[in-house]
């Protein structure tokens, strides 16, 4: 079965027979109207939706982990652009990526837990997200933004004003994960890491850059393959710039800080009991 298929899914979706859960980039704010685009979601045929702050806070707690154990450089794994071009050009510092899961997956290992009957459909803003979904084992299918905004358009599913919250696994500090720098910001390093010590970079030509003559005193790379980070992913919009995205997404999180969600709709870590987050990972 290839994941990213988009009459497939878009055939199975109008199917009564399976039921699908839409796990959103934490991106997604940048480009779609929250909580509209649950209530367009569940018009397109999702039973369930969820964004990926909750997987991101249980790798968050992975990341804190190792890096307290590590005396060499660590470099982020979350991005698969990233690790491509190690991979890749860089083969020296593969060894320094961190097997640990992307939200991604860890999201879908969540949610396979707490959902196992439903196909899990990953809605992505960039092509490398896509080719690590294809290359997992918890995701069924995979669109991205800009197939999602063909699929409104298609079925004339419009934004509506509405109070439709995410299902389940909120998390509201985590929604900064798509902006540069927002892992090491999140991972509650103080301590742990000094904050000289680590470095966000977000571009691809930047990331080269620093790889080609490393600083010998940073011990955490936190690295983001676009510019902006995930919200300038190849299939986000470019009507608005990488600031005015930046603002969405921060304004979301503060919005997300004063919501009233039901204690059943939060993140908690007992939710994610029994799931292995590191190991061997995608790229190995």
């Amino acid at each position: 079965m290839k994941k990213n298929n988009l009459p497939e899914i878009e055939r199975d979706l109008k199917s009564k027979n399976v039921k699908f859960l839409a796990m959103v980039a934490p991106s997604f704010v940048a480009e779609f109207n929250y909580p509209s685009i649950v209530y367009r979601l569940k018009e397109l045929g999702f039973d369930k939706a969820t964004e990926l702050t909750f997987g991101a806070k249980m790798i968050n707690r992975d990341y804190h982990r190792k890096l307290k154990n590590s005396k060499k450089l660590v470099i982020a794994s979350p991005c698969p652009g990233i690790v491509m071009t190690i991979k890749n050009k860089y083969p020296k510092y593969f060894k320094n990526l961190i097997r640990t899961d992307s939200p991604v997956v860890a999201t879908g290992k969540i949610c396979r837990k707490h959902y196992p009957q439903h196909k899990l459909v990953f809605i992505s803003p960039c092509d490398f997200k896509k080719i690590e979904a294809e290359n997992s084992e918890y995701i069924d299918y995979v669109i991205d933004y800009k197939q999602l905004r063909k699929l409104f358009r298609k079925y004339n599913v419009k934004p509506k004003k509405c109070e439709i919250l995410f299902d389940k696994f909120y998390n509201d500090y985590t929604k900064i994960y798509p902006l540069s720098g927002g892992l090491g910001k999140t991972a509650h390093l103080k301590g742990v890491v000094k904050e000289e010590e680590i470095l966000g970079i977000d571009g691809i030509r930047k990331v080269m850059k620093f790889l080609d003559n490393p600083d010998p005193k940073i011990k955490f790379l936190d690295v983001l393959y676009c510019v902006g980070g995930c919200i300038g992913g190849q299939h986000t919009s470019k009507k608005l710039t990488v600031a005015q995205k930046r603002k969405k997404v921060l304004d979301y999180l503060n919005f997300s800080k004063s919501e009233d969600i039901p204690e059943d709709r939060k993140g908690l870590i007992k939710k994610a009991e029994g799931i292995k987050f590191s190991g061997k990972c995608w790229f190995d």
